[in-house]
């Protein structure tokens, strides 16, 4: 078998493993199609490399089908088609004794904490895996990781139908949560200052704003009638979306903060005295957030096949990985996994 290993300096060496047999409540995936995400971009440039320790095998957004099953192993067997919830949790502290396993005290993120997808074969724990209906092919399904993030995102601010949520940044994941937003029934505004992410929001029936050529806060009085928002996401991780972020919300608004911020922001706390907001933090996903991503892509409710931008074999990951560095034009570049040599 071969797997991609990140050297450090935006480099990969593609090398021949041995493929692990699986333990008694693991399994042995082989891997399809595995997508590349803000993180593994974040590894790219090396500002990740003290937590991952290179040379390391990452990826996490990923889909394949099971060719090995541990003895002890129930609901799975070899042929079905799957993907990966990657996160390695402890059973043992307090969040995960109150259901909570998500956000574990001891939490090892798989892709990143150990090693991950980029290779031909991957063996993990059976409880992380959830199965892929025929309608959904190894390509879509190496993106129901994201869309679960946007579905846990959309739960965690408990938005409903009939209700105007802003979007603030139209990366995947923000566009994804739009999409969410708007298969449950919700009106939906995304600000960004990007023109092909506005067009790409755009192609799936969302209302646009950039915020360098309007003012946002007036756009959205005008659009909700001088409410303001239900919910407003904070997708982008800059200061001046933290600083409109309370502008916009309507009294007893939710804010959900999604975007990992490089430095603690500057947060207009009176807002939320004044208008009595409320702040959430969303961080990856619940197994039923899974759940809810593989029913929506079934259904036909979210089309992820759009969001495809590239798809690159194994042996030319440094091009794919390349082919995302600050380019807004690029949604998600995917990387064939199975059958691929030195």
């Amino acid at each position: 078998m071969f797997a991609a290993k990140y050297v450090g300096e935006r480099k990969f060496s593609l090398v021949e493993g041995e493929k692990t047999s699986p333990e008694q409540d693991e399994v042995t995936i082989q891997v399809g199609f595995v997508g590349i995400c803000g993180t593994d971009m974040h590894i790219y440039h090396g500002v990740m490399d003290q937590r991952v320790g290179p040379p390391q095998i990452i990826g996490h957004e990923m889909s394949g089908t099971i060719v090995q099953v541990g003895e002890s192993v129930k609901g799975f067997d070899v042929g079905d088609r799957v993907v990966v919830r990657p996160l390695d949790y402890c059973g043992s502290c307090p969040a995960c004794e109150q259901g909570h396993s998500h956000i574990c005290h001891n939490l090892k993120f798989m892709g990143i904490d150990s090693p991950g997808a980029f290779q031909n074969y991957w063996t993990v724990k059976a409880r992380t895996l959830h199965k892929l209906p025929s309608a959904i092919s190894l390509q879509e399904g190496a993106l129901i990781e994201p869309l679960a993030v946007a579905c846990h995102d959309v739960i965690r601010a408990r938005l409903a139908a009939g209700e105007k949520a802003v979007v603030i940044g139209g990366g995947p994941i923000g566009q994804l949560v739009a999409l969410m937003a708007k298969a449950i029934g919700a009106e939906v505004m995304l600000s960004e200052v990007n023109a092909s992410r506005r067009r790409f929001a755009a192609n799936h029936q969302i209302l646009t704003v950039d915020p360098l050529a309007s003012d946002l806060k007036n756009e959205v009085d005008v659009w909700s009638h001088g409410k303001g928002a239900d919910v407003v996401f904070e997708v982008s991780g800059a200061q001046a979306a933290v600083d409109v972020m309370t502008e916009i919300a309507a009294v007893r608004g939710r804010i959900c903060l999604v975007a990992i911020h490089p430095d603690k922001p500057k947060v207009d706390l009176f807002k939320f005295f004044w208008k009595e907001l409320e702040l959430v933090g969303a961080r990856v996903y619940e197994r039923s957030d899974f759940d809810t991503a593989i029913e929506l892509v079934a259904s036909g409710k979210i089309h992820l096949s759009s969001f495809i931008t590239s798809i690159s074999s194994l042996r030319n990951i440094e091009a794919a990985f390349a082919s995302m560095d600050n380019n807004p034009e690029s949604m998600k570049a995917i990387v064939r996994c199975a059958g691929e040599k030195a």
